[in-house]
């Protein structure tokens, strides 16, 4: 088997580690069930019965896409849990990737809100179980100060990407050639085919993404399952009695999260295993974390917003056939796809000359809202927007990307405590989680004649925020203790 110091010097994978290809391949199979089953989702909900939807409101539609966008990175924190104190983060992901594909199997031969119910708490399950943990295998890759680091991320980033890309087109063309449940089934299949690369290649990876940091005494180990059957069983009872339901999902999972993201700041700041330049860190983060939920709470509305948007206000004629609503959902990819190793080849040839990462997370969260302001031109207008001005606008959601989000997987991992890896990557996701499930709530208020207010607010709070943290950088930096 390899070892950190192993892989800081195999170059068999585009000058990286050979482990970061099995990594890439397994997230990016998952990534192509994840966003092939979500380019339909929020249509299936909303389309009419005889459309083969399941007929719900259409604020209803997007409380859940937003609420399940939530679910997804708020189970980052426990399966970091997991992998932190329980089984390490190679084992934790190998499993969280069987119970996706299990989700994804409910969603295509169960009918009706129960196989949406079972197959979406799977697959969120499962997503946040590979997304925190394939994220901190990335880190056992290099050392802190490996100048590859960067460049390794956004390299994994473009994995993510092929599968976003791919995914849609294939699972939007089966639904509407088809019918939902077998788009379902294609993603199934992407996802079986991300497990069994996984598996042949583990191999790959260093001793140290199979060690638990941090082990749960056999003794505490039933007082955590007791807790974790106890959230459950609240969970059910707030269903039942109806204080949780489709319209108020997303705002409920928003609230939940950030209590989750306040505990988990509390525990790594209090925790006597964390060293003081580390609280350092970790305060340094929280700034960075607030960036994250605005630029997240606009660029998850692809899946809310943008996708009545296209289904609505968008004209999808192409030489008079009809694009399918979720191939709107590929042009992000496809630019990611082509910029990513740009920016990869970027940050490594600026090496230390590169603007540092709060600056990053500035041009992130600001260029977001510059991605709102450009719906205006075209905001309340009773034609149909040409397909090529969306095309724009996902082009800037693309930069903004590209600055922040493997900008910000990166950064999770040089900033977290020796005694928590894992968690301070969940924090990062925690972010995704809370933006995510606003995206949702957010939703809720946009309609086809309020779009100017809409777009203008959003768009305008976010350039804001991103102005607010190009100020304050010095001072992150100070906090961040020598990370850049």
């Amino acid at each position: 088997m390899s070892t950190p110091i192993d892989a800081q010097a195999d170059t068999r994978f585009f000058g990286h580690p050979r482990g970061l290809a099995n990594l890439f391949g397994v997230e990016m199979w998952e990534r192509f069930s994840f966003y092939g089953m979500q380019g339909i989702l929020a249509i299936y909900l909303y389309h009419s019965v005889a459309a083969g939807g399941l007929g719900q409101p259409e604020a209803a539609a997007t409380s859940i896409v937003g609420a399940y966008g939530g679910l997804v990175y708020l189970s980052t924190i426990v399966a970091a849990w997991v992998a932190d104190r329980l089984l390490g983060s190679e084992r934790t992901l190998f499993y969280s990737a069987v119970l996706v594909m299990a989700g994804h199997i409910a969603l295509a031969v169960v009918p009706g809100l129960a196989g949406v119910g079972v197959g979406l708490v799977c697959v969120a399950l499962g997503s946040g179980g590979i997304k925190g943990n394939a994220t901190a295998l990335v880190g056992t890759l290099y050392t802190e100060k490996d100048p590859r680091r960067d460049g390794g991320f956004s390299l994994f980033y473009m994995g993510i990407n092929l599968g976003a890309l791919v995914g849609p087109l294939i699972t939007g063309w089966v639904q509407q050639e088809i019918g939902f449940h077998v788009g379902f089934g294609v993603a199934a299949l992407g996802m079986a085919a991300g497990l069994v690369q996984y598996t042949l290649g583990r191999r790959n990876l260093p001793d140290t993404a199979r060690t638990v940091p941090n082990p749960l005494p056999a003794g505490q180990r039933g007082g955590a399952a007791g807790i974790g059957l106890a959230v459950v069983a609240v969970v059910v009872v707030a269903v039942l009695l109806g204080w949780v339901t489709a319209d108020n999902l997303a705002t409920v999972t928003a609230l939940v999260i950030t209590a989750g993201s306040v505990v988990l700041f509390a525990v790594l700041l209090t925790s006597k295993k964390v060293t003081r330049i580390e609280r350092r860190r970790v305060w340094s983060f929280i700034p960075m974390f607030v960036a994250s939920v605005v630029f997240w709470s606009l660029y998850q509305q692809q899946f809310t917003v943008v996708a009545i948007y296209a289904d609505k206000r968008l004209d999808r004629d192409l030489f008079g056939w009809t694009m399918p609503v979720s191939w709107v959902n590929t042009i992000n990819p496809v630019f990611i796809v082509v910029f990513a190793g740009v920016f990869a080849a970027l940050w490594t040839r600026l090496g230390d000359r590169q603007p540092p990462t709060p600056i990053k997370f500035a041009l992130g969260t600001g260029l977001m809202g510059v991605a709102f302001l450009l719906f205006l031109p075209t905001a309340d207008s009773t034609t149909q927007t040409p397909l090529l001005m969306l095309v724009l606008i996902l082009f800037v959601f693309t930069l903004a990307e590209l600055n922040l989000s493997p900008v910000g997987l990166s950064l999770s991992t040089k900033l977290a405590p020796e005694a928590y890896p894992a968690q301070m990557v969940a924090l990062f996701f925690l972010s995704v989680a809370l933006g995510s499930a606003l995206s949702g709530a957010l939703a809720g208020y946009y309609a086809l004649d309020n779009e100017t207010p809409y777009f203008g607010i959003l768009g305008g709070i976010a350039v804001l925020v991103g102005a607010v943290i190009a100020a304050a950088s010095p001072l992150i930096r100070k906090l961040m203790s020598g990370v850049r």
